[in-house]
Protein backbone atom coordinates (compact mmCIF):
# COMPACT_ATOMS: atom_id res chain seq x y z
CA UNK A 1 0.00 0.00 0.00
CA UNK A 2 1.52 3.49 -1.12
CA UNK A 3 1.84 6.37 1.83
CA UNK A 4 3.08 9.50 2.15
CA UNK A 5 6.64 8.49 3.52
CA UNK A 6 7.20 6.22 0.23
CA UNK A 7 6.04 8.83 -1.72
CA UNK A 8 8.36 11.02 -0.06
CA UNK A 9 11.56 8.93 -0.61
CA UNK A 10 10.42 8.09 -4.46
CA UNK A 11 10.22 11.90 -5.06
CA UNK A 12 13.65 12.55 -3.18
CA UNK A 13 15.02 9.47 -5.16
CA UNK A 14 14.16 11.06 -8.48
CA UNK A 15 15.32 14.87 -7.52
CA UNK A 16 18.52 13.62 -6.30
CA UNK A 17 21.87 13.85 -8.35
CA UNK A 18 22.85 10.84 -10.21
CA UNK A 19 26.35 9.20 -9.27
CA UNK A 20 29.04 8.23 -11.55
CA UNK A 21 30.99 5.11 -10.62
CA UNK A 22 33.35 3.20 -12.62
CA UNK A 23 31.88 4.20 -16.06
CA UNK A 24 28.36 3.67 -14.64
CA UNK A 25 25.33 5.62 -13.50
CA UNK A 26 23.82 5.01 -9.89
CA UNK A 27 20.44 6.14 -8.33
CA UNK A 28 20.83 7.55 -4.60
CA UNK A 29 19.67 4.23 -3.63
CA UNK A 30 22.40 2.56 -5.38
CA UNK A 31 20.27 1.03 -8.28
CA UNK A 32 22.27 1.30 -11.37
CA UNK A 33 20.71 3.13 -14.38
CA UNK A 34 20.66 2.19 -18.21
CA UNK A 35 21.38 4.65 -20.67
CA UNK A 36 19.03 5.93 -23.22
CA UNK A 37 21.15 6.33 -26.77
CA UNK A 38 19.64 7.99 -29.53
CA UNK A 39 21.16 8.79 -32.67
CA UNK A 40 22.06 12.46 -31.07
CA UNK A 41 22.31 12.06 -27.68
CA UNK A 42 23.28 9.35 -24.61
CA UNK A 43 21.37 10.80 -21.44
CA UNK A 44 20.61 8.75 -17.94
CA UNK A 45 17.04 8.97 -16.48
CA UNK A 46 15.88 7.82 -13.76
CA UNK A 47 12.45 5.95 -14.44
CA UNK A 48 10.08 6.30 -11.45
CA UNK A 49 8.62 2.76 -9.08
CA UNK A 50 5.54 2.08 -10.77
CA UNK A 51 2.34 2.28 -8.54
CA UNK A 52 3.78 5.07 -6.09
CA UNK A 53 3.26 8.06 -8.10
CA UNK A 54 0.24 9.47 -9.77
CA UNK A 55 0.86 10.07 -13.46
CA UNK A 56 0.63 14.02 -12.51
CA UNK A 57 3.49 13.33 -10.09
CA UNK A 58 5.38 11.56 -12.61
CA UNK A 59 4.75 14.74 -14.63
CA UNK A 60 6.20 16.57 -12.27
CA UNK A 61 9.17 14.83 -10.65
CA UNK A 62 10.50 12.76 -13.65
CA UNK A 63 9.13 14.23 -16.71
CA UNK A 64 12.14 13.38 -18.79
CA UNK A 65 10.88 9.66 -18.27
CA UNK A 66 9.68 6.65 -20.26
CA UNK A 67 6.47 6.57 -18.14
CA UNK A 68 5.96 10.69 -17.86
CA UNK A 69 5.87 9.84 -22.10
CA UNK A 70 3.06 7.50 -21.51
CA UNK A 71 1.52 9.68 -19.37
CA UNK A 72 1.53 12.29 -22.13
CA UNK A 73 0.34 10.19 -25.06
CA UNK A 74 -2.58 8.93 -23.15
CA UNK A 75 -3.33 12.58 -22.15
CA UNK A 76 -3.09 13.33 -25.60
CA UNK A 77 -0.41 15.92 -25.36
CA UNK A 78 2.60 13.53 -26.51
CA UNK A 79 4.58 13.96 -29.74
CA UNK A 80 6.82 11.63 -31.59
CA UNK A 81 9.91 12.28 -29.37
CA UNK A 82 7.54 10.29 -26.55
CA UNK A 83 7.03 7.82 -29.01
CA UNK A 84 10.73 7.63 -29.28
CA UNK A 85 11.68 7.79 -25.92
CA UNK A 86 9.53 4.45 -25.20
CA UNK A 87 11.20 2.63 -28.17
CA UNK A 88 14.34 4.01 -27.85
CA UNK A 89 16.06 0.75 -29.28
CA UNK A 90 13.90 0.56 -32.44
CA UNK A 91 15.87 2.56 -34.50
CA UNK A 92 19.07 0.50 -34.22
CA UNK A 93 16.56 -2.60 -34.53
CA UNK A 94 15.27 -1.37 -37.81
CA UNK A 95 18.94 -0.69 -38.59
CA UNK A 96 20.41 -4.11 -38.66
CA UNK A 97 16.90 -5.43 -40.04
CA UNK A 98 17.49 -3.27 -43.19
CA UNK A 99 21.43 -4.23 -42.83
CA UNK A 100 20.47 -7.83 -43.31
CA UNK A 101 17.33 -7.18 -45.48
CA UNK A 102 19.95 -5.60 -48.38
CA UNK A 103 22.20 -8.57 -48.15
CA UNK A 104 19.80 -10.58 -48.87
CA UNK A 105 18.06 -8.29 -51.79
CA UNK A 106 21.12 -7.48 -53.51
CA UNK A 107 21.50 -11.72 -55.02
CA UNK A 108 17.74 -11.90 -55.45
CA UNK A 109 17.79 -9.18 -57.22
CA UNK A 110 20.44 -10.29 -58.91
CA UNK A 111 19.13 -13.74 -59.51
CA UNK A 112 16.22 -12.23 -61.27
CA UNK A 113 13.58 -14.19 -59.34
CA UNK A 114 10.59 -11.82 -59.48
CA UNK A 115 8.79 -14.21 -56.44
CA UNK A 116 11.56 -13.43 -54.52
CA UNK A 117 11.86 -9.83 -55.19
CA UNK A 118 8.25 -9.57 -53.96
CA UNK A 119 8.63 -11.19 -51.00
CA UNK A 120 11.97 -9.38 -50.19
CA UNK A 121 9.73 -6.05 -50.73
CA UNK A 122 7.07 -7.54 -48.04
CA UNK A 123 9.60 -7.92 -45.84
CA UNK A 124 10.79 -4.23 -46.50
CA UNK A 125 7.29 -2.69 -46.39
CA UNK A 126 6.68 -4.32 -42.68
CA UNK A 127 8.48 -2.37 -40.47
CA UNK A 128 7.31 0.94 -42.61
CA UNK A 129 3.45 -0.36 -41.30
CA UNK A 130 4.65 -1.29 -38.11
CA UNK A 131 6.32 2.20 -38.01
CA UNK A 132 3.24 4.13 -39.19
CA UNK A 133 1.07 2.45 -36.26
CA UNK A 134 3.42 3.07 -33.32
CA UNK A 135 3.51 6.83 -34.40
CA UNK A 136 0.03 7.38 -34.99
CA UNK A 137 -0.66 9.03 -31.61
CA UNK A 138 -4.29 8.89 -31.57
CA UNK A 139 -4.00 5.18 -30.20
CA UNK A 140 -2.40 5.93 -27.36
CA UNK A 141 -5.23 8.24 -25.96
CA UNK A 142 -7.12 7.05 -23.11
CA UNK A 143 -10.70 7.11 -24.17
CA UNK A 144 -12.01 7.90 -20.54
CA UNK A 145 -9.29 10.51 -20.01
CA UNK A 146 -11.13 12.68 -22.65
CA UNK A 147 -14.48 12.31 -20.62
CA UNK A 148 -12.74 13.42 -17.51
CA UNK A 149 -13.69 16.65 -16.47
CA UNK A 150 -11.56 18.45 -13.65
CA UNK A 151 -13.62 19.35 -10.62
CA UNK A 152 -12.50 23.20 -10.50
CA UNK A 153 -13.31 23.52 -14.31
CA UNK A 154 -9.88 23.99 -15.10
CA UNK A 155 -9.63 23.55 -18.99
CA UNK A 156 -7.58 20.41 -19.66
CA UNK A 157 -4.11 19.69 -21.04
CA UNK A 158 -4.19 19.90 -24.95
CA UNK A 159 -8.25 20.93 -25.15
CA UNK A 160 -7.20 24.24 -27.39
CA UNK A 161 -4.00 23.27 -28.90
CA UNK A 162 -5.99 21.61 -31.79
CA UNK A 163 -7.82 25.37 -32.22
CA UNK A 164 -4.79 27.23 -32.27
CA UNK A 165 -3.17 25.13 -34.27
CA UNK A 166 -4.95 25.55 -37.74
CA UNK A 167 -5.24 29.71 -37.63
CA UNK A 168 -2.49 32.63 -36.85
CA UNK A 169 0.94 33.29 -38.96
CA UNK A 170 2.94 30.70 -39.58
CA UNK A 171 6.05 32.88 -37.70
CA UNK A 172 4.18 32.72 -34.53
CA UNK A 173 3.13 29.47 -34.25
CA UNK A 174 6.37 28.94 -32.16
CA UNK A 175 5.24 30.71 -29.72
CA UNK A 176 1.85 28.71 -29.73
CA UNK A 177 3.41 25.60 -29.37
CA UNK A 178 5.85 26.68 -26.44
CA UNK A 179 2.24 28.34 -24.17
CA UNK A 180 0.77 24.92 -24.81
CA UNK A 181 3.70 23.14 -23.20
CA UNK A 182 4.22 25.77 -21.02
CA UNK A 183 -0.01 24.93 -19.84
CA UNK A 184 0.74 21.34 -19.73
CA UNK A 185 3.66 21.77 -17.68
CA UNK A 186 1.82 23.97 -14.82
CA UNK A 187 -1.47 21.79 -14.35
CA UNK A 188 0.47 19.06 -13.95
CA UNK A 189 2.78 21.43 -10.86
CA UNK A 190 -0.27 22.42 -9.90
CA UNK A 191 -1.75 19.32 -9.04
CA UNK A 192 1.38 18.38 -7.50
CA UNK A 193 1.29 21.54 -5.06
CA UNK A 194 -2.43 21.55 -4.35
CA UNK A 195 -1.57 17.66 -2.94
CA UNK A 196 1.07 18.46 -1.09
CA UNK A 197 -0.70 21.67 0.76
CA UNK A 198 -3.31 19.43 1.77
CA UNK A 199 -1.44 16.95 3.33
CA UNK A 200 0.36 19.76 5.00
CA UNK A 201 -2.61 21.86 5.88
CA UNK A 202 -5.11 19.81 7.14
CA UNK A 203 -8.54 21.91 6.14
CA UNK A 204 -10.42 24.18 7.38
CA UNK A 205 -7.38 25.69 8.72
CA UNK A 206 -6.64 29.60 7.95
CA UNK A 207 -3.23 28.72 6.53
CA UNK A 208 -4.85 25.83 4.53
CA UNK A 209 -7.63 28.45 3.28
CA UNK A 210 -4.87 31.07 2.30
CA UNK A 211 -2.76 28.58 0.59
CA UNK A 212 -5.53 27.17 -1.87
CA UNK A 213 -6.87 30.73 -2.46
CA UNK A 214 -3.63 31.88 -3.84
CA UNK A 215 -3.39 28.79 -5.76
CA UNK A 216 -6.56 29.28 -7.76
CA UNK A 217 -5.27 32.99 -8.09
CA UNK A 218 -2.19 31.97 -9.86
CA UNK A 219 -4.36 29.28 -11.56
CA UNK A 220 -6.54 32.57 -13.05
CA UNK A 221 -3.87 34.64 -13.76
CA UNK A 222 -2.06 32.09 -15.35
CA UNK A 223 -4.29 31.03 -17.82
CA UNK A 224 -6.16 34.46 -18.63
CA UNK A 225 -2.29 35.61 -19.54
CA UNK A 226 -1.90 32.25 -21.58
CA UNK A 227 -5.24 32.66 -23.13
CA UNK A 228 -4.84 36.15 -24.27
CA UNK A 229 -0.56 34.96 -25.52
CA UNK A 230 -2.77 32.56 -27.51
CA UNK A 231 -5.40 35.38 -28.92
CA UNK A 232 -2.50 37.16 -30.09
CA UNK A 233 -0.87 34.24 -32.24
CA UNK A 234 -3.86 33.67 -33.91
CA UNK A 235 -4.81 36.96 -34.47
CA UNK A 236 -2.27 39.17 -34.95
CA UNK A 237 -1.74 39.82 -38.83
CA UNK A 238 1.24 40.69 -39.09
CA UNK A 239 4.48 39.49 -36.43
CA UNK A 240 5.80 42.85 -35.64
CA UNK A 241 8.57 43.76 -32.93
CA UNK A 242 5.51 44.84 -30.80
CA UNK A 243 4.10 41.95 -31.24
CA UNK A 244 6.61 39.87 -30.39
CA UNK A 245 8.03 41.61 -27.03
CA UNK A 246 4.22 40.88 -25.93
CA UNK A 247 4.26 37.50 -26.11
CA UNK A 248 7.60 37.02 -24.97
CA UNK A 249 6.57 39.15 -21.72
CA UNK A 250 3.41 36.55 -21.23
CA UNK A 251 5.75 34.19 -21.82
CA UNK A 252 7.73 35.29 -18.66
CA UNK A 253 4.85 35.47 -16.88
CA UNK A 254 3.66 32.01 -17.31
CA UNK A 255 7.30 30.78 -16.23
CA UNK A 256 7.71 32.82 -13.52
CA UNK A 257 4.17 31.45 -12.02
CA UNK A 258 5.39 28.22 -12.99
CA UNK A 259 8.96 28.71 -11.39
CA UNK A 260 6.85 29.85 -8.21
CA UNK A 261 4.63 26.86 -7.92
CA UNK A 262 7.78 24.94 -8.38
CA UNK A 263 9.84 26.19 -5.51
CA UNK A 264 6.58 25.76 -3.37
CA UNK A 265 6.33 21.87 -4.12
CA UNK A 266 9.84 21.95 -3.35
CA UNK A 267 9.69 23.80 -0.01
CA UNK A 268 6.91 21.69 0.95
CA UNK A 269 8.30 18.55 0.22
CA UNK A 270 11.05 19.26 2.41
CA UNK A 271 8.93 20.33 4.73
CA UNK A 272 6.89 17.66 5.25
CA UNK A 273 9.84 15.43 5.77
CA UNK A 274 11.28 17.41 8.17
CA UNK A 275 11.19 16.80 11.82
CA UNK A 276 11.38 20.71 12.18
CA UNK A 277 8.13 21.96 10.35
CA UNK A 278 8.63 25.54 10.43
CA UNK A 279 6.30 27.13 8.34
CA UNK A 280 8.47 30.71 7.29
CA UNK A 281 9.84 29.51 4.48
CA UNK A 282 6.68 28.14 2.53
CA UNK A 283 4.88 31.27 3.45
CA UNK A 284 7.49 33.30 2.72
CA UNK A 285 7.36 31.87 -0.80
CA UNK A 286 3.12 32.51 -0.86
CA UNK A 287 4.25 36.28 -0.20
CA UNK A 288 6.27 36.05 -3.20
CA UNK A 289 3.36 34.46 -4.96
CA UNK A 290 1.21 37.23 -4.17
CA UNK A 291 3.42 39.83 -5.08
CA UNK A 292 3.86 38.43 -8.65
CA UNK A 293 0.15 38.25 -8.73
CA UNK A 294 -0.64 42.21 -7.86
CA UNK A 295 2.52 43.63 -10.30
CA UNK A 296 0.81 41.75 -13.23
CA UNK A 297 -2.20 42.87 -12.22
CA UNK A 298 -0.99 46.82 -11.69
CA UNK A 299 0.92 46.40 -15.12
CA UNK A 300 -2.12 45.40 -16.67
Amino acid sequence: MVNDNSKTVEINRLKSPLKYDDCKVYDSHGNEIKGVETFSKLQYVIEPDSNILSDDEILEYAPNSKEAAKVRLRRGVGNNSDVMLIYDSLPWIIGFYYTILICIAIPVVYGGNKSLMFFVLILAILPLLYLYYIFNLKQYVDKSAKKQVKKSGFPTIGSTRENHESEGLESLKKYADEIEDLKASYDSKESAVRKLIEKRFEPPQITYERFMTIIDKSHDLFYHEAESALNITQLAVEDTPRVKNELENKINTLKSIIDQIEDLTNELVINISSDDKSDDDVKNLVDDMENLIDSVKDYK
